[in-house]
Formats: structure tokens, sequence, C-alpha cells
């Protein structure tokens, strides 16, 4: 698998990323091909005869690790194929198309003769910085955004951290769990893993205070010239302080001006608020490929019409937002 380190294009396709999440007791069916001239490899995840991406919740994105080529392709294809005898269905989900990734596994699927659909799962916020400075940033914001940090910016002081501390990530800790975040499972896989990005040199913890209390935290990252927002939360009982807001202009100064980076990435979930902050949108996609020789394949069809019948009944108001 060593080859495949260079087709990681975030940190979410790294192998030490996949062991960490089959360390949470996801069980991983990796399957992969390799010829003279590619090898490829799909991450995932095997449970109760279905086969998913290999993710959780801490994962942005998930891709097929391969070069994009037509040696590439064909690798998928042939892993698509041998997974026919595997299941009836594959689910693939949090897929990016801007570099062509859910357009390449819907392809290579349907060639290996599965029914393919493809829907769009969530929603990507993101920052192209197009070389801007923070300054420069900071004067395309909404008014009331930039008019609150001028005025609470004094009231909290602001540190950034770049080596891992174990005492501030206590504090990080203690934070989210008492804010309005949704408790997680597996915070032990996060502390790793930001143990692991402090050692190489990525790691980018903010932590707002008042009158030397933690008031809010967020969990950055930064690798080849992107910003990454993992996790971000501030305590309620101040949220009159605009600490997150304070923060969180803080962090875009630290990797805008000092880090240099090309854009930031907010993650998954359409909360209004991240368009204060960022750009743009990009779709992630789920790729449902059915086996429709199989009688549970044909079932599982007419699961996913109905489902797409009933959200089409919900008023969008109605809808419940996705957690970010």
């Amino acid at each position: 698998m060593q080859d495949l380190a260079t087709h990681a294009e975030s940190p979410f396709d790294r192998v030490e990323w996949f062991k960490r999440l089959e360390e949470t007791g996801l069980t991983p069916l990796i399957a992969s091909a390799t010829d003279t001239k590619q090898t490829a490899a799909l991450f995932l995840a095997e449970s109760n005869g279905r086969i998913a991406s290999l993710r959780n919740w801490y994962s942005f994105t998930w891709r097929a690790l391969t070069e994009r080529s037509p040696a590439g392709d064909q690798a998928i294809r042939s892993i698509a194929s041998r997974l026919k005898t595997r299941s009836h269905r594959v689910t693939l989900d949090q897929v990016p198309d801007e570099d062509g990734s859910a357009t390449r596994l819907a392809h290579a699927f349907t060639a290996a003769g599965w029914r393919v659909e493809v829907t769009t799962c969530d929603t990507n916020h993101f920052l192209p910085v197009n070389g801007r400075t923070f300054s420069e940033y900071w004067a395309d914001r909404p008014g009331r955004l930039r008019t609150t940090l001028k005025r609470k910016a004094k009231k909290v002081s602001v540190s950034i951290m770049s080596d891992f501390d174990p005492d501030a990530w206590e504090q990080y800790e203690r934070i989210y769990e008492s804010s309005w975040k949704p408790t997680e499972g597996h915070p032990d896989m996060l502390r790793e893993y930001a143990k692991q990005e402090a050692a190489a040199g990525r790691l980018r913890l903010g932590m707002a205070f008042h009158e030397g209390e933690a008031i809010a935290a967020q969990f950055w990252t930064v690798e080849n010239r992107i910003a990454y927002i993992h996790k971000l939360a501030h305590l309620e009982s101040h949220k009159n302080l605009s600490a997150g807001t304070t923060l969180t202009a803080a962090l875009f100064e630290r990797v805008i001006d000092t880090d240099k980076v090309k854009l930031v990435d907010f993650g998954t979930g359409d909360q209004p608020y991240k368009a204060d902050w960022m750009g743009g949108t990009r779709p992630r996609y789920q790729i449902d490929c059915l086996n429709m020789r199989s009688p549970k394949g044909w079932l599982d069809l007419g699961r996913l019409a109905l489902g797409r019948l009933r959200a089409a009944d919900v008023p969008e108001l109605a809808r419940e937002p996705r957690s970010g």
C-alpha cells in the first residue's frame, strides 16, 4: 500500500487515517487492484452484508486512491467487478467531484454492471483565498461580522498552538462537551490524530480566554496549502462575548497571512453561519451501486426511490440541519 501515499489528496486519504477508523470498531474491507501500470484501492467497511465507504463523522471526504488516468479507471472497474461477488450493494458517500472522483466512480461501477444511483448527500463550504491578505479577505466579510469583531475582540484573548499540549486539549474537550455540539463517539481518535498532526507541524489549535478561563476552542490543520476546519465550539454561558467570532478571525489571519494557504475547507454541513466566512459551496455525493441480479438489489432500489419521494414531500425549512 505504500504506492497509495502518492494519491492521498487530503488528510482523509492517508492509510494512517483509515487505520484509525479501524481502531474505532469498523470492519475494514480493503479492495485493491494492481497491474504493471497502476495500483488502486477502495478503503471500505463491511457490515450486515452491505459494503460502504470506510469513514465516520470526522471524515470530510472519501475517494478512490489511484491516479487520474485510463489505467486508474480500469483498476477501479476491476475492483467494482469483484465486489459483485461480495455484496448486493455498495454505498460510497461524501465523495467530492471537483476533482472528478464521483464521476469516475459512478462510471467504473456502471461499466462493471452495477445499477448506479448518484444523489447529493451533503454540502461543503470552502474559501478560495485567491492570493488575498487577511485584511483584504476581511474587508469582504458581511458588515455584521466585522462589527461584532470590532466590538468584542478586546474582551477575550486568543492563543494558537502548533504543538500538542495535553492540558490545552483537555480544555478543548471540556468546552466541546459543554457546548451546543452533539456528543460524538471516539474522541480518542481525534486526540491521537491531533498528536500526529502536531508532530508533522500541521496542527492549529485555537483557544479563546476570558479572565483566564478557556471559553472557545477550534481544531484546524494545515496541509498542502489547505486549511481544514475540523471542530469548533464555545461555552453557551459566555455566548455574549462572541469569543467564537474572535477566535475564528484569528485563525483565518494565521492561515492566510502566515501559512499562506490557498484554500480553507469548512468540512461538511450547510449551516447558514458558514456562508459569512466562506466564499462558495461544493456538493458531496452518495453513490449507491446495486447488483440487479440479486433480489436484495431490487428491494434496495425501491427503498431508495421511496426515500427520495419522502424527502421531496418535506418542506426545505422543516428539514433538520446537519451538525458540523
